[in-house]
């Protein structure tokens, strides 16, 4: 099995399960504009594209509903104050980190929340153990765009070659692609191993202990 000198994370559904506190914005934001609620399979069915993706698939209408910014500035005003409620670290993830930090394996986060957010949530759960953690911002596109993996590895000082991207969805395996990147898809987040077996993969791994064989 090849090793690997640096391990590029998605955040939502691979090391941290956000989907509560996601399900709860939404549907706060919904709520408060007479809008349509969205049980947690249909939040789980949104998310992967960033946050204003996640908001025109659930606000009725899309974008062209007429009160689609007024709705997507609550959002964002709302989510991040209550990004750390039912959040936490899927099992054996900071295990597994801390193992990376001990052998010398660099270690990033490379997602499309904002960037606030992901700093925020990457030194509250992963203090210490993370060493670039890449949001959306910057003038960089989101995820599968390749932006955010380039820059992790910019600012990282890693080469390609050497970098497995882990994730746990479609985009994911795209983004790997687009970035050059091996890429390990995890069943353990929101998509199913029916579409993860769709994308170019070396592995797809149920438990975060299969995480171990490469490094």
């Amino acid at each position: 099995m090849k090793k690997y000198k640096t391990i590029l994370f998605d955040m939502d559904g691979t090391v941290l399960d956000t989907l509560e506190d996601l399900k709860d914005a939404v549907n706060y934001v919904l709520r408060t504009n007479n809008e349509p609620e969205h049980d947690i399979e249909a939040i789980r069915s949104f998310v992967g594209n960033g946050m204003k993706m996640l908001m025109t698939r659930a606000i009725p209408g899309g974008q062209k509903n007429p009160t689609f910014e007024k709705q997507f500035q609550e959002y964002q005003d709302y989510y991040p104050p209550h990004s750390r409620i039912e959040t936490k670290p899927y099992d054996g993830i900071v295990a597994f980190m801390e193992e990376c930090k001990r052998q010398g394996v660099k270690v990033g986060i490379v997602s499309n929340k904002q960037q606030p957010a992901v700093t925020e949530l990457a030194e509250y759960y992963f203090p210490g153990l993370i060493q670039a953690a890449i949001g959306d911002g910057e003038g960089r596109r989101v995820k599968p765009a390749k932006d955010a993996p380039m820059e992790a590895l910019k600012r990282l000082d890693a080469e390609a070659e050497t970098t497995l991207y882990v994730g746990d969805s479609d985009v994911d395996g795209q983004t790997a692609k687009n970035a050059g990147l091996d890429c390990v898809l995890v069943t353990w987040g929101f998509r199913g191993r029916d579409v993860l077996e769709k994308e170019d993969h070396i592995a797809i791994i149920d438990t975060p202990k299969e995480l171990y064989q490469f490094i």
